[in-house]
């Protein structure tokens, strides 16, 4: 199997750790070590004193599964597969896909949600948005309708959706769920910044809930601020195709960091307060940014987005946007995400606004602009 390199994360391995000013990020603050065990029970707390360091159990820790499922409605934790977040995606579309089989995808987008896909030879159709000047971005439902054939063997969503942060209605919602259905086509639902809506009244159910045939990926990069415990986990009704997944993680990771699983225990545990402490860093910086294209209207149009921590402006220079936020980093520091890196040549950058460091970036990237 041969895979196009990742544009992203390619980009993100040059910058990531250099560049002063990520202001292109879609996580959220991440918590220190000492900060989640502050909020840990004494039933988590004992687990990790007492934690052994050696293998777990293939499907994942018992209680970890036990508190996923507690993030749905009527979801089981034998539902529940835990994975690293990226192997998620991966296994996944290994045992939902063929050679030939044709693929609807949201775009622009997270590039292994289309990728994978690509290189087991499958053949794509973009689910794109629309941009509206008054509006800002909007995904039609008709034009999902336009591009499901006899041939689609699977629809693959991403909502709250990276980078535009777009948000389908439940109407909508249901209505993919129903089209699906009529043809028996899986849907892959990523839903990694579930629990980041502005609006909680925004907040869908997963799609594993509400669809035999849907598989949602999920897990604590985003929405709970722990990245780097690289815990996430795919939730289906469908028993056959998740014991398929299970089987096929024995070649990839085999069994997550015992480590990492105690610590997800926690901070599920903790969902209440670490989801209000995300959404608090949120909510200010989106005031700084309603200010900041405030006083730009002449080089960006700004629509806020209704969930997740980041948005997709457009740039409405006569310059390419990559070259901009090439340039800008280069000489500031200030690092945006340019749209070719999620799929379209077009004149968007993602802007990341869930860590604390922001007002000290927007001041940077705004010396710039005088």
């Amino acid at each position: 199997m041969k895979i196009t390199p990742f544009a992203l994360e390619r980009h993100f391995a040059k910058y990531e750790f250099t560049a002063p000013y990520l202001l292109c990020c879609s996580d959220c603050e991440a918590l220190k070590l000492s900060e989640l065990l502050s909020m840990a029970d004494k039933e988590s707390l004992t687990l990790w004193q007492e934690l052994g360091l050696g293998y777990t159990e293939s499907l994942g820790h018992p209680l970890l599964r036990k508190e996923i499922a507690k993030l749905y409605g009527q979801v089981t934790p034998e539902e529940v597969l835990v994975t690293v977040p990226e192997e998620g995606v991966y296994i996944a579309m290994q045992n939902l896909l063929h050679k030939g089989d044709h693929v609807v995808v949201t775009g622009p987008g997270y590039q292994s949600l289309s990728e994978v896909a690509v290189s087991l030879g499958c053949t794509l159709s973009f689910w794109m948005p629309e941009w509206d000047q008054a509006l800002g971005w909007r995904y039609l439902i008709e034009e999902l309708y336009t591009l499901i054939t006899k041939e689609t063997k699977l629809i693959v969503i991403n909502f709250p959706h990276n980078p535009t942060g777009v948000v389908l209605n439940e109407a909508d919602l249901n209505k993919v769920v129903e089209v699906a259905r009529e043809r028996t086509i899986p849907i892959f639902s990523d839903e990694m910044y579930r629990y980041l809506e502005h609006d909680a009244t925004f907040r869908l159910p997963s799609v594993a809930e509400i669809y035999e045939r849907g598989i949602a990926l999920s897990g604590l990069s985003k929405s709970f601020a722990l990245p780097g415990l690289r815990i996430g986990w795919l939730i289906s009704k469908d028993k056959a195709l998740l014991q398929s997944c299970a089987f096929y993680k024995d070649y990839t990771t085999i069994c997550s960091s015992a480590p990492s699983e105690v610590l997800a225990i926690m901070g599920l545990r903790a969902k209440e307060q670490i989801v209000q402490r995300n959404m608090e860093i949120i909510s200010g910086n989106l005031q700084l940014l309603d200010d900041f294209f405030g006083r730009h209207t002449n080089l960006f149009a700004w629509h806020r987005p209704v969930a997740s921590s980041i948005a997709f402006p457009k740039f409405l220079s006569l310059q390419p946007v990559s070259h901009y936020c090439n340039e800008l980093i280069e000489k500031s520091g200030v690092m945006l995400l340019p749209a070719p890196l999620f799929g379209p040549d077009a004149p968007f950058f993602r802007i990341g606004f869930g860590r604390k460091n922001l007002p000290e970036a927007l001041a940077r990237w705004e010396e710039t602009l005088f």
